[in-house]
């Protein structure tokens, strides 16, 4: 059955920040992925690590002023250095919380540089963070993202994540594979599942639409989580979505399924 870690960025959100790993870990889970760790209390993210036995297996490289809707600063050649300059805070960070991989987020296009610009400077840059992250052991991430919640994106699906990572052709750079995000830009998650899980590192769930918890739209779990198993994928399965209502309440088909243990268990 497929691994589950829960998102203390988007989950358990009624907490302060460090308090979320206790609740993540007091419903059963044994791993988590966040955001961003650059302005948080490292020393205690780590305690808290240890103090649940959680493993963390996610976070993103440094993506711009998020408040404010950057998305990722990967793509826009007028950032490049300070694109550089977060990856070596992601080097710097990375080994001390033992995360095995880090995503990076294309961010959006800028429309005063030519398509050609932009996607030399995100392989550029994508090629120069593999490298960088493989010093340390540690695996990048590239993830798409729809374009209708992030207009403008500039990896809007997984056909062009695949094809993005063949180009740069690099051992260390795999895709994130989000199925929220892979179902509002039309693609079927199963399918590309069956299709290409050998390629993907990690995968991101949230229902559709109103990407809240599992159950609670259109989306067949069966299904999907039948498709990761068959496809022998070996990664985590994380929960990234906005819950509706309390977050504790929402993991009622993930226990009905055998993936998180019993409330009474946990």
């Amino acid at each position: 059955m497929p691994r589950i870690a829960a998102n203390v960025t988007m989950l358990f959100t009624e907490y302060p920040f460090l308090e979320r790993f206790d609740r993540a870990a007091a419903a059963g889970f044994t791993a988590v992925e966040f955001l961003f760790p650059y302005d948080e209390d490292l020393d205690g993210v780590e305690r808290t690590l240890e103090r649940n036995g959680l493993e963390l297996v996610l976070f993103n490289l440094p993506a711009g002023n998020w408040a404010a809707g950057e998305r990722g600063i990967a793509c826009q050649p007028a950032r490049q250095a300070e694109f550089r300059d977060g990856v070596e805070r992601a080097v710097a960070i990375g080994p001390r919380l033992k995360v095995p991989q880090i995503n990076c987020l294309a961010g959006k296009r800028d429309p005063g540089t030519s398509a050609e610009d932009t996607r030399a400077t995100l392989i550029d840059n994508l090629r120069y963070a593999a490298e960088q992250l493989d010093t340390v052991g540690i695996d990048l991430l590239v993830e798409p993202v729809n374009t209708h919640d992030i207009p403008d994106f500039a990896v809007p699906t997984t056909v062009d994540g695949l094809a993005l990572i063949d180009e740069i052709s690099h051992s260390n750079l795999r895709l994130q594979f989000d199925t929220y995000h892979a179902m509002r830009m039309g693609e079927d998650p199963v399918q590309l599942i069956v299709d290409h899980a050998a390629r993907v590192a990690h995968i991101q769930i949230a229902d559709v639409p109103g990407r809240h918890q599992p159950g609670t739209g259109e989306v067949d779990f069966r299904a999907l989580f039948a498709a990761i198993d068959g496809a022998g994928y070996e990664g985590w399965v994380s929960l990234e979505y906005n819950p509706e209502g309390q977050t504790e309440d929402g993991f009622g088909l993930m226990r009905e399924l055998g993936l998180l243990p019993d409330a009474t268990d946990a």
